[in-house]
């Protein structure tokens, strides 16, 4: 089902973006005969079309743009996408299109010559018709959160705690458009029904895997003969990525694991160096600043904490971190009193962990000292793993480095977790940081096992750095 407001919103963009190239094409234009008068390295104008020409010219090329927009997937209805993510599609979209114009010039250089308001176009018309979106998006976005346009009624069924995370997500981000009409427990159509009549409903998400196929069927027949969207939430070995085969003749599922095989491990290894010695020469003034704090106030110790880690395939190594705690409390060989500080660590797990499963974190750690306690909350602590990065030990984006007593807990299909090398940042970390119950958090990773991809990698690093500036502001 889709909203009116949503189709309404979407055809707006076709002709907003029509009205942005055609104001590009202009502002280029009056740009171009502009520059000569105000600067010598701008030569005068070779061309001899006029103002008219142009415009009405620009007029009937703006419409091979909303085409190729369409191809590029631009007006997609009820799109996730966030802004900087239409921006790039905008600009890859414009890019493909203005070089088809450029080639276009190339073969006839009668239509136009002037190679300086093509380019210039080119990011003109970008910036002019990313801006219109996310004016629209922002516009949208008003209606949808004060006055509740476009918003979906959705009914959750499932009785686990996946059913109360998304009930509060959506109760706390009401930018998602959804409002929660009801939650049930059973997969009860005559409940549904009653449902429907009373508040209306738009969507059904299925929460609980424990509802059977047959359940799941009657409930998507009545959405089907009621127009509701229904979706549910798969198990983890239906979200794995999978290959039809033809085997002696019989059909069969071959199970993939991950793309980072072959190639794929070239590139992400590329990637990784690359980006690690960028930032590292970047972060090099902080990191000083960083290690004089550390020595000033706790000198007794390491600048830099070692702490070993379990990576790809089990195999140790250390993992390096600004050290954040007092040296006496440091759980490391190195510490003198090792055993003091192993034992007072397990009583604050103890008594402190807010975390389940394998995994563990203390809230309010006293061993922190005060420039620790600044660096741990904005991870500059972690500044130093772009060395592991770049000598091969991790990844920049990968599931967390998890120590030997945590992967001592793991289930054993938790172990999948190894089966890459870790990472400084990555999809559970961007999407709850440390909140996330450990389950949660592996189900992630092997989302992004499964599904990796260079863009993939660059996203939750771009997601990162949001976050970071986020709660730097909070």
């Amino acid at each position: 089902m889709m909203k009116r407001s949503e189709l309404f919103w979407s055809v707006l963009q076709v002709p907003v973006d029509y009205i942005m190239l055609v104001l590009a094409a202009s502002s280029v234009y009056v740009l171009r005969d502009l520059l000569p008068q105000y600067s010598d390295i701008i030569n005068p104008k070779v061309y001899s079309m006029t103002y008219d020409r142009f415009f009405e010219m620009s007029l009937i090329v703006a419409p091979f743009f909303l085409i190729v927009y369409a191809i590029e997937r631009l007006y997609v209805i009820r799109s996730p996408r966030r802004s900087w993510e239409e921006a790039l599609m905008v600009f890859r979209a414009t890019s493909l299109g203005i070089v088809v114009i450029i080639i276009a010039v190339f073969l006839e250089r009668d239509w136009f010559s002037s190679r300086f308001i093509i380019l210039a176009g080119w990011f003109v018309a970008t910036a002019y018709v990313s801006l219109a979106r996310f004016l629209l998006r922002k516009i949208q976005r008003y209606y949808l959160i004060r006055k509740g346009v476009g918003a979906y009624r959705v009914l959750l069924i499932g009785v686990n705690g996946r059913v109360r995370r998304f009930a509060k997500m959506f109760t706390k981000h009401p930018e998602l458009g959804y409002n929660v009409v009801d939650i049930m427990e059973t997969a009860s159509l005559h409940r549904i029904d009653a449902i429907r009549e009373e508040k209306g409903i738009d969507e059904i998400i299925v929460c609980d895997q424990s509802i059977t196929d047959d359940e799941q069927e009657k409930i998507l027949d009545y959405c089907q003969i009621h127009d509701i969207s229904f979706k549910y939430l798969p198990t983890t070995l239906q979200t794995s990525r999978f290959q039809l085969e033809v085997f002696n003749g019989e059909p069969m599922i071959r199970f993939l694991h991950t793309p980072l095989d072959g190639w794929g491990r070239v590139l992400k290894r590329i990637f990784d160096v690359v980006a690690s010695a960028v930032f590292i020469v970047l972060f090099s003034p902080v990191m000083a600043i960083v290690a004089l704090l550390i020595k000033i106030e706790d000198g007794s110790g390491p600048i830099v904490y070692k702490n070993e880690r379990i990576g790809e395939n089990g195999k140790k190594f250390m993992v390096y971190k600004f050290r954040y705690m007092k040296w006496k409390y440091c759980v490391t060989h190195d510490n003198p009193d090792f055993e003091g500080a192993l034992a007072f660590e397990k009583q604050l797990i103890e008594e402190r962990s807010v975390r389940k499963g394998p995994l563990y974190k203390i809230k309010d750690d006293p061993r922190k000292t005060k420039v620790g306690a600044f660096i741990e909350k904005y991870s500059i602590d972690e500044l130093p793993q772009f060395l592991n990065v770049f000598r091969g030990e991790m990844s920049l984006v990968g599931p967390r480095p998890h120590q030997k007593r945590e992967v001592e807990k793991y289930r054993e299909y938790h172990r999948r977790l190894l089966t890459i090398k870790p990472g400084l940042t990555g999809l559970a970390q961007v999407s709850g940081r440390s909140d996330l119950p450990f389950e949660d958090e592996y189900r992630l990773d092997v989302y992004y096992i499964e599904n990796w991809s260079i863009w993939l990698d660059i996203n939750i690093c771009f997601r990162t750095a949001r976050s970071l500036i986020a709660r730097r502001r909070n």
